[in-house]
C-alpha cells in the first residue's frame, strides 16, 4: 500500500510541474470484474491530459496519463494516446487507450498479468469557465497476451479541470 501512495505522490508531483498542461480530470465510479467471484468496488480516477499534438476542426489528439485506484486495493498505472470530437453545443466525445500496469488488491482480481491496457469511451459537456463534465466506460485487459483474460468494466462520473 505504501509504494502505491508514492507512486501515486510521485505521479501527481510530475503532473502538476509540467506548466503545458492541458486539464486534470478527476473521476469516481464502479468497477465491474468480470472474474466470478471476484470483488468489484468503488473506484477513484486521476488522469492527465496534454496539449493537443493535433488540432483539427473538430477532432483533438493528446498524450495521456493516469492513476486508479480501487477500493479493493486494485491500482492502474498507464499512458497513452486521447482523442477528442467536439460536438455541437458545448458537447464533446473522448476516447483514449492507455496501455500500463495492473496491480492486483486480491488474488481473485488478478486479471491475468501485470500488462493490462484501459480503453475508455467518455461523453461529456463543456461549460462556460471552461471546465467539463463526463460520463465515461472503462475496459481493462491485457489484450489475450496472457493465457487468463478476465478484463474489468468501470463506469466514472468525471470533473476536467483545465491547468492554462
Amino acid at each position: 500500500m505504501k509504494n502505491r501512495i508514492l507512486l501515486s505522490a510521485v505521479l501527481t508531483a510530475g503532473l502538476a510541474s509540467s506548466a503545458i498542461g492541458q486539464e486534470i480530470v478527476l473521476g469516481a465510479g464502479y468497477s465491474d470484474y468480470s472474474l466470478r467471484g471476484a470483488e468489484d468496488g468503488l473506484i477513484l480516477s486521476m488522469e492527465y491530459n496534454h496539449r493537443p499534438f493535433y488540432e483539427g476542426k473538430v477532432f483533438s489528439a493528446r498524450l495521456a496519463g493516469a492513476v486508479e485506484v480501487v477500493d479493493t486495493g486494485d491500482a492502474f498505472l498507464g499512458g497513452g494516446l486521447s482523442g477528442k470530437w467536439d460536438l455541437q453545443q458545448d458537447w464533446f466525445v473522448e476516447a483514449s487507450v492507455l496501455p500500463g500496469a495492473f496491480i492486483e488488491g486480491t488474488a481473485l482480481n488478478d486479471l491475468g498479468s501485470t500488462f493490462e491496457i484501459r480503453s475508455q469511451l467518455a461523453v461529456g459537456k463543456q461549460f462556460k469557465n471552461g471546465k467539463a463534465i463526463s460520463l465515461a466506460l472503462s475496459h481493462k485487459s491485457n489484450a489475450s497476451t496472457s493465457s487468463v483474460n478476465p478484463g474489468v468494466n468501470s463506469l466514472t462520473l468525471r470533473w476536467h479541470i483545465p491547468l492554462n
